[in-house]
């Protein structure tokens, strides 16, 4: 899960440094070189004997102690005890959207706690949006670390890719989300009904949430999710982009999730 660099792109708002198994020497200690120890080096201006709030993918959470510091090479001792924030359990099924978008979603879904990400087709979809460079393995990590950065996180999501809209519906949506144990939801902006009237579940039960292009779903598309146990609400009268969207429905979804297990 190394990125193509030997490192990971950090931005102005990194709340946790993300640790790869090759950053790890045989001692236990951390080696970071290029643009993470820029950012240690120039943004938080550490010291030798400064402590960082540090987590290994896919793992625990803790501290690193800096033991050597230089503008492109960086040191750290670590002791990483704590578990990561735990998953929303809320999955996505996102239309692909345009490729400059795509960077944004899945920084905010990563953010937001989001394990599984499946990018769909669409009759609304672009079909050379799936040739984009920003699909490519190592752009898409570059964009999850981002958001887990951001929200102090470690998991990274799986992202599926699927050209192919009917195929999937069809034939392998029960094997990500089994109807049996898994609530599916559906922001559809012309949907009269609330999040509220929705089953959402509860905290970390299986649930997936679908949406859909900017123009929204087509009418063979929506009426064949709903066939496949899709409940749909609707998020007012204003036709949003889908980079707001995300976290808008998320965190209704999210918010109801909570007071259900209340």
């Amino acid at each position: 899960m190394q990125l193509p660099d030997g490192s990971c792109l950090l931005g102005p708002t990194v709340n946790l440094i993300l640790l790869f198994p090759d950053d790890f020497a045989s001692d236990g200690t951390v080696r970071l070189i290029g643009r993470r120890a820029r950012h240690v080096h120039e943004v938080h201006r550490a010291r030798v004997g400064d402590s960082l709030t540090v987590g290994r993918v896919n793992g625990q959470v803790g501290k690193g102690t800096l033991l050597f510091v230089e503008p492109d090479e960086v040191r750290l001792s670590v002791c990483l005890s704590e578990d990561p924030p735990p998953p929303a359990g809320l999955d996505l099924l996102l239309a692909m959207p345009r490729p400059k978008v795509l960077r944004r979603v899945l920084q905010a879904a990563a953010s937001l706690g989001a394990r599984r990400i499946v990018l769909l087709a669409a009759q609304r979809v672009e079909k050379s949006y799936f040739d984009s460079p920003f699909l490519e393995p190592g752009e898409v990590e570059r964009n999850l670390v981002l958001g887990l950065e951001q929200a102090r996180d470690t998991a990274l999501p799986e992202v599926v890719v699927r050209r192919r809209f009917r195929p999937f519906v069809e034939d392998e949506l029960e094997l990500y989300w089994p109807a049996a144990t898994c609530a599916r939801l559906l922001a559809h902006p012309a949907a009269t009904r609330s999040p509220a009237d929705c089953d959402v579940g509860r905290p970390g039960s299986p649930a997936v949430l679908a949406i859909g292009p900017e123009g929204g779903w087509i009418p063979f598309e929506l009426e064949l999710l709903e066939a496949h146990g899709f409940r749909s609400f609707g998020l007012g009268p204003r036709i949003l982009r889908v980079e707001t969207v995300v976290p808008f429905a998320f965190g209704q979804v999210q918010l109801l999730r909570t007071r259900a297990a209340g």
